[in-house]
């Protein structure tokens, strides 16, 4: 486990209180959460968050690479906007709920809880959304495309590989009419990269020396006497 950025206990406890307790929790999900969401709840609704985007730019060195072949997973970025879900959790097992997804989102600190107003179809909701900074030392900057493939094809942690992670995300997010054009473009490119390969390993094995077929019949050249007079393929 690398080491805690920052101590999350603290956050946890400030979590807690600006939520007080006093009335069902609700928790914003833009990645893992919407497929994998690890808690119980009463309620689910498509929402959106204006002033914040999903992107695939966070290093993960645990739950989806490793420290010698980092990983990606989802952070919620400034600026924009983005479509997931918010999770309603009963009062009664908010503070639980909340210790496990610490447990789960928070282990080195990397992410900065914040309260977030979602819109959905029956009015806004105050929830928790787990943003990232770019001041982050897990915040990637830009990736070029190359790198995007290299990580695709051999980042995996303890929970599988980031190629994994980036397609059950898409395919949750268009189970729920959720269109997100920069992550389909991303698992675009990893498609292309394998077709790139099988195609390549195609034409190696058609460039490969063939082995001689033996038609019933015909002499075996290669355990006959050798012939004193010119062969064949040199008259």
């Amino acid at each position: 486990m690398p080491k805690p950025l920052r101590d999350p206990q603290p956050m946890l406890e400030r979590a807690i209180a600006d939520w007080g307790g006093h009335e069902d929790l609700w928790l914003f999900g833009y990645g893992s959460l919407i497929w994998r969401p690890e808690f119980s709840f009463t309620e689910r609704r498509p929402a959106w968050v204006h002033g914040w985007h999903r992107a695939l730019k966070m290093w993960s060195r645990v739950n989806r690479g490793s420290v010698q072949t980092p990983g990606l997973v989802f952070g919620l970025l400034s600026g924009g906007s983005c479509r997931g879900m918010v999770f309603r959790v009963p009062k009664a097992e908010g503070l639980e709920t909340l210790g496990r997804l610490w447990l789960r989102e928070m282990p080195t600190g990397v992410y900065d809880p914040r309260w977030l107003q979602c819109g959905t179809a029956e009015g806004h909701v105050r929830a928790l959304a787990f943003t990232l900074s770019r001041r982050s030392p897990n915040f990637t900057g830009e990736l070029s495309d190359e790198r995007y493939r290299h990580i695709f094809a051999h980042a995996v942690g303890r929970y599988g590989s980031s190629l994994d992670y980036a397609q059950q995300t898409l395919l949750e997010l268009q189970r729920h009419s959720i269109h997100d054009a920069a992550l389909a473009r991303l698992v675009a490119l990893a498609a292309a990269k394998e077709q790139e390969q099988r195609q390549s390993g195609n034409a190696a094995d058609c460039d490969a020396p063939q082995a001689p077929v033996y038609v019933p019949g015909s002499p075996d050249n290669s355990e006959s006497p050798q012939s004193s007079g010119p062969s064949k393929e040199n008259t």
